[in-house]
């Protein structure tokens, strides 16, 4: 019965999101001209790069946060964007021309090093204070960031940049957001791998008794979120706190069996981006917001929330 209620949830919300927006689409689409090239154009792949993305953002914080112990660590928390925003401007600077992929490759690289970088920091804290660990990568992430946005100043490229990277879905269109697919076989892999991040997120001394190499095991699965999130910021740009609160929220409720929770936190991710979205687009129309504004309104009052929340516990 559950399982059916959410699929119901997620089938309006995909309605919602095909059938509303500057220009609202009624049961017609498929008949007429004019309705059915939005529909194909522009509505079904954004509606899908939204259920892709949502649900790629939410497993990649459920990983991070099971791999370093903490549950305020994501890729937007832990610098892992930011990295990637790295990488990509030093393609826009000595591969202006770079294609999709190798533009998607030099970020998950900068992700991947980035995300590395952070968790040996992290090595230094006392005890893994569960805010001192997210609050050091809020600032790693910033200095990144700065790095980047003081190099895009000196060379002109901070608009080009910054209008690129904003998460925004109003650009999606047939053609330009297939890649995004590639993110669905990291999603397999992940929950493939599920148990292995579960005994992992015990502790390095626990997994090792259990027979699990620590290191290989965190290095893959920070290899699958490095990646998964690149190619989620080059289609669609930054979203904040999405891969934070979600996850979270599964876990006050379902657990930490990551096995059992994977699921349900793809699915509350891409309808939290989904409804986010909609919302996005009828709240000052005919214009659009960025969804990333949406959800980092949301998503702040609920990361704090959570954090009071476990604070108090």
């Amino acid at each position: 019965m559950k399982k059916l209620l959410r699929g119901l949830i997620l089938f309006v919300v995909v309605m919602l999101s095909l059938f509303i927006g500057v220009k609202d689409l009624d049961w017609q689409v498929f008949f007429q001209g004019e309705q059915q090239l939005i529909f194909w154009a522009t509505r079904l792949p954004r509606t899908v790069s939204l259920l892709v993305a949502g649900s790629t953002l939410s497993v990649c914080g459920l990983v991070m946060q099971q791999l370093t112990q903490n549950k305020f660590v994501s890729p937007t928390t832990a610098g892992t964007m930011d990295s990637a925003r790295l990488g990509i401007l030093v393609v826009m600077i000595f591969l202006p021309n770079a294609p999709l992929l190798l533009r998607s490759t030099v970020a998950f690289l900068f992700a991947f090093g980035g995300t590395i970088l952070f968790l040996q920091l992290t090595r230094f804290l006392p005890g893994k204070n569960q805010v001192m660990v997210p609050l050091i990568g809020v600032m790693f992430g910033n200095i990144i960031g700065s790095i980047a946005t003081f190099f895009a100043y000196q060379l002109q490229l901070v608009q080009n940049m910054s209008s690129w990277l904003q998460g925004n879905f109003a650009t999606v269109m047939r053609g330009s957001y297939e890649l995004l697919y590639l993110a669905v076989p990291l999603l397999v892999i992940i929950y493939y791998f599920a148990y292995h991040f579960t005994v992992a997120g015990m502790g390095e001394d626990v997994a090792q008794n259990l027979g699990l190499n620590f290191r290989r095991v965190q290095f893959l699965g920070l290899g699958l979120v490095a990646l998964a999130s690149s190619l989620v910021l080059i289609m669609v740009g930054t979203v904040p706190f999405l891969g934070v609160i979600v996850p979270n929220l599964v876990s006050l409720r379902y657990g930490d069996q990551m096995k059992n929770t994977l699921g349900l936190t793809a699915w509350l991710g891409s309808v939290f981006l989904i409804v986010c979205d909609i919302i996005a687009r009828i709240v000052i129309p005919p214009y659009e917001i960025p969804v990333s504004v949406i959800v980092g309104v949301i998503g702040s009052l609920l990361f704090i929330f959570l954090l009071v929340r476990r604070q108090a516990a």
